[in-house]
């Protein structure tokens, strides 16, 4: 048997990753800090700063006193900066200010709209929108040939327009946590798009067909939504290497599952699954699966096997106690901060797995109690 860890409230959960983020950067400064006092470290920050006082021409007298070398700042400023180093900086700032060129930047609800302004920079790369009301997104976004990423989550986007097919340069699509109910086959025709993330839009129930023409695709993400099955499109997926479709109503995995052989990760927990198809057994590089355990009577004995590899992750889900709202509205938006909270701990507990040496392959137990 596994390992059983029970937790009665989310906060604790929470809490005891913030401990351990803090023990983590207190060890980090404490490293850095007996980096700084070391001998080495010291030799070393005085060898540079003898380099560089030669470099300037700056007298031996003024920086070394009996045999002592005064590596005081000052001493280089008041002989200016070399010209190495002016070119260097003036390279550094160049190349920041050239890349920030190409990116659009957007965050908080005074965004209402895109500015009116956006149509005359076609040459961006990249947008990144957050937190915002906006509701549309401009047609005229086919003009962005050039766009590589399109980050607009937690924004009020109630549908994407059929232009965004047109991107055939988009790398990475993330529009999690808006109002999204389906998405326009015309997507399918990124056909370089490496990550795409649906999550948190609590109303997608199916994903078109056309979407099989992403082959590039290695990051999926179309949890807190509505699927009642794994996507047909998604099995076509040939390069698919990590695919979250936890939080939503699936009752069975498809047979044909071992299609996608690239697949590392496979987040399945919340669901309404009662059995694992031995199919899985089949997927050489299934290296982390994790499921809500309350509700399975069928696992085939070689997923929880040491011997194959595979870390297998049981959650066990304690009744949700919730706080019946008048507004629907703040029904969803509790139900939105919920997911994005339970997302946030699954990455940092992935995170932690992939770390520790010592994970055990077979089944971890862990319960949830969420008070809202």
């Amino acid at each position: 048997m596994g390992h059983q860890v029970i937790i009665f409230d989310f906060s604790l959960i929470r809490g005891l990753w913030e401990t351990r983020v803090k023990r983590s950067k207190e060890r980090q400064r404490k490293e850095k800090e007996r980096l700084e006092k070391s001998s080495l470290e010291k030799i070393k920050q005085e060898w540079n700063f003898i380099l560089e006082c030669r470099k300037k021409g700056i007298p031996q007298s003024k920086y070394l006193k009996n045999g002592f070398v005064n590596t005081d700042e000052k001493i280089l400023d008041s002989y200016g900066k070399t010209p190495q180093l002016q070119k260097r900086h003036a390279v550094s700032d160049e190349v920041n200010k050239e890349a920030s060129k190409f990116i659009l930047k957007l965050s908080g609800e005074q965004w209402t709209e895109f500015p009116d302004s956006l149509k005359e920079q076609i040459y961006l790369k990249e947008w990144h929108v957050y937190n915002t009301l906006i509701q549309t997104i401009p047609a005229y976004i086919a003009l962005f040939q050039d766009l590589r990423v399109l980050e607009l989550s937690k924004n009020q986007i109630s549908h994407l327009p059929v232009e965004i097919g047109r991107l055939k340069n988009l790398k990475v699509l993330n529009v999690s946590f808006n109002n999204l109910k389906s998405v326009p086959p015309e997507l399918g025709d990124c056909e370089n798009l490496e990550k795409l993330d649906l999550s948190g839009n609590m109303e997608i129930t199916e994903l078109p067909f056309e979407l099989s023409n992403l082959k590039q695709l290695t990051v999926v993400d179309v949890s807190a939504n509505k699927f009642h099955s794994i996507p047909i499109c998604v099995l076509r997926m040939s390069n698919l290497q990590w695919l979250d479709i936890s939080s939503n109503n699936l009752k069975d995995l498809p047979e044909d599952i071992d299609r996608l052989d690239q697949l590392q990760t496979l987040l399945l927990q919340k669901n309404k699954l009662t059995y694992l198809p031995r199919a899985l057994v089949n997927m050489p590089k299934l290296s982390l699966l994790v499921v809500s355990g309350d509700d399975l009577v069928e696992i085939p004995t070689a997923v929880c096997e040491s011997t194959t590899g595979l870390k297998f992750i049981s959650l066990k889900d304690s009744p949700v106690e919730t706080i019946v709202c008048k507004d629907t509205e703040e029904i969803i938006e509790s139900e939105r901060e919920r997911e994005q909270s339970e997302k946030d701990f699954m990455k940092a507990y992935i995170e932690d797995l992939k770390e520790r040496d010592s994970t055990p392959s077979y089944t971890t137990k862990v319960l949830l109690s969420l008070q809202l």
